[in-house]
């Protein structure tokens, strides 16, 4: 009752109120004093930290029960408050002030962040952030567009990172659908808020250096509902319902579920007419060439069967190698009456090598169509002698020849270590392989190191015929090299000689000797995301893969 009494002003005598202004005239001279005696304290505090001593935990660890407050004298003992002024240091992540976590947390990737709200219900709560999963959505998948307006529609970021983009992260990247010699380019990305099966097509025969055309073949989104729907966009009727399937490690399916938005009122004679002048600009009264009308009309018949059931497979990109002749990557090149094909062209130490992703009947996709020896260079005569034919198959039959010779030595040094292994055993197998290496010029020819060399003209041979008459008059460096030719259903194939000429960064050629022809390839500029091999084992084990898929 006397402490309220004091603290309201009043009391039972004049004694208790004399006693409360005599209290109020100690206090003031307490606190000057306690002033001075902070500033000291202070100063020893600072000097104890500086030396790695005090804290927030000694402070209390050392408090006891004289550091309450006294009450009846009105002084207060500063020993029970932390000296210093700032917030207390956090002992663990759950001290820290909840904008402070969201910056942390949306720096683990979106597959952790189920694990980290577990761990507590403030946790929890702060993994529901949509600034967390809007973060996910644009650093793991490079979505680039503003996810709050779809948020405001009633779809979340963080159920477009779970329902839509994380199930469906391994059919993201390069893809070669399975149409029988056919092949085919498929890059699937996210686009926007929807995920998207691009398929790349050549431009029109003979325009090589156009750019490519894209169709979309297939879109998954959350517009319409709270779960992934899948859509086929095949077809001249919009979007319709689709599926996909896992089948297995980099393969997946698709399929229709409406084929009838893929038919036309006018049947077949109207989608081949519709289907001709996408792939090929023209029409089939445009096209005089009896045989190139058959083989336009088998592809038709061929790939029309596939409309509503597709399966992919995966391919990469090449890696560069520092040592590289150019930048490898997808170049189209024109095919005689096979139109515009597109290839993969990779480096191998002293090889090149070009494989098809678009075949035809005669060599199907996927396999080797050219192989380039970059250790055998080839140089080029005087404008006149390169108009000659019969000049240029003299240089490069010279080195085929070479090559053929080189082969049967090894074939036979190989037996003969072979039979030497058996009698005397592998010391004396090694002292012959020496002995091989020493009587041939090396045993492998490493390849050309000299910088590329200044533009030097060219011309096409008279008699050589080229689907596009407009092509590079200078060229960098020439190498012999083979292409693989094969009758109609791959049948009889064989590799025939020829002339691997390097224009510039951006386009080659190849001369086909034997049916005296010449290709041209232009660079696809194109990005393809999710495309890049993660290393070279894994890209030169899916050239082997893509070969036995076709042979």
């Amino acid at each position: 009752m006397a402490v309220c009494a004091r603290l309201c002003g009043v009391g039972q005598s004049r004694r208790c109120r004399r006693r409360q202004r005599q209290n109020q005239q100690d206090q003031g001279s307490d606190s000057e004093m306690d002033e001075e005696e902070e500033e000291r304290i202070v100063g020893h505090r600072q000097a104890d930290v500086g030396v790695g001593g005090g804290g927030l935990e000694s402070d209390v660890a050392t408090a006891g029960p004289s550091d309450a407050c006294e009450y009846g004298s009105g002084r207060v003992n500063r020993r029970s408050f932390p000296d210093h002024t700032g917030p207390p240091h956090p002992q663990s992540l759950a001290d820290l002030p909840p904008e402070l976590l969201v910056e942390i947390l949306s720096l683990l990737p979106g597959t952790a962040l189920p694990n980290v709200s577990l761990v507590c219900k403030k946790f929890r709560q702060i993994v529901n952030t949509e600034t967390i999963w809007r973060r996910r959505c644009t650093e793991e998948f490079g979505m680039k567009e503003d996810l709050r307006k779809m948020e405001v529609g009633g779809v979340s970021s963080r159920d477009l990172y779970v329902k839509l983009l994380h199930p469906y992260r391994h059919i993201l990247g390069l893809w070669q659908p399975d149409i029988g010699p056919y092949g085919g380019l498929l890059n699937v990305v996210v686009d926007g808020l929807f995920i998207i099966g691009w398929m790349y097509l050549p431009p029109h025969d003979p325009r090589v250096e156009d750019p490519m055309r894209r169709r979309p073949l297939f879109r998954i989104h959350m517009w319409e509902s709270k779960k992934a729907t899948v859509e086929c966009m095949y077809g001249h009727k919009g979007p319709h319902k689709g599926d996909i399937q896992t089948v297995k490690k980099d393969e997946f399916s698709t399929k229709c579920n409406q084929t009838d938005h893929h038919r036309m009122p006018g049947g077949r004679q109207e989608e081949f007419r519709t289907w001709l002048e996408e792939e090929w600009g023209r029409t089939l009264e445009e096209i005089f060439h009896e045989h190139m009308q058959e083989l336009i009309l088998m592809k038709f018949i061929y790939t029309s069967q596939y409309d509503n059931c597709l399966t992919y497979r995966r391919i990469y990109l090449p890696p560069m190698m520092p040592s590289d002749l150019l930048q490898p990557g997808l170049f189209k090149g024109t095919y005689g009456s096979h139109g515009l094909e597109i290839v993969m062209l990779s480096f191998h130490e002293t090889s090149a090598r070009a494989t098809k992703l678009t075949g035809d009947p005669n060599v199907p996709a996927g396999q080797l169509t050219l192989d380039v020896d970059l250790s055998r260079p080839v140089v080029l005569p005087d404008l006149e002698q390169q108009r000659n034919i019969e000049e240029l198959s003299r240089l490069v039959m010279g080195v085929h020849k070479q090559v053929e010779r080189e082969a049967e030595q090894q074939a036979k040094s190989s037996n003969a270590r072979d039979a030497t292994e058996g009698a005397c055993g592998g010391a004396n197998a090694a002292e012959g392989a020496e002995a091989d290496c020493g009587a041939s010029d090396g045993c492998q020819p490493g390849p050309s190191t000299t910088s590329p060399s200044e533009a030097q003209p060219f011309v096409l041979p008279l008699g050589v015929m080229a689907r596009n008459e407009v092509y590079p008059r200078t060229c960098r460096k020439c190498f012999y090299g083979t292409g693989l030719i094969a009758g109609h259903g791959f049948t009889s194939p064989e590799r025939t000689p020829g002339l691997f000429v390097l224009f510039d960064e951006d386009r080659f050629g190849f001369i086909w000797l034997e049916l005296k022809s010449f290709s041209l390839y232009s660079r696809l500029t194109d990005h393809l995301a999710h495309a890049e091999a993660p290393n070279m084992e894994r890209f030169e084990a899916m050239l082997r893969n893509m070969q036995s898929w076709t042979s």
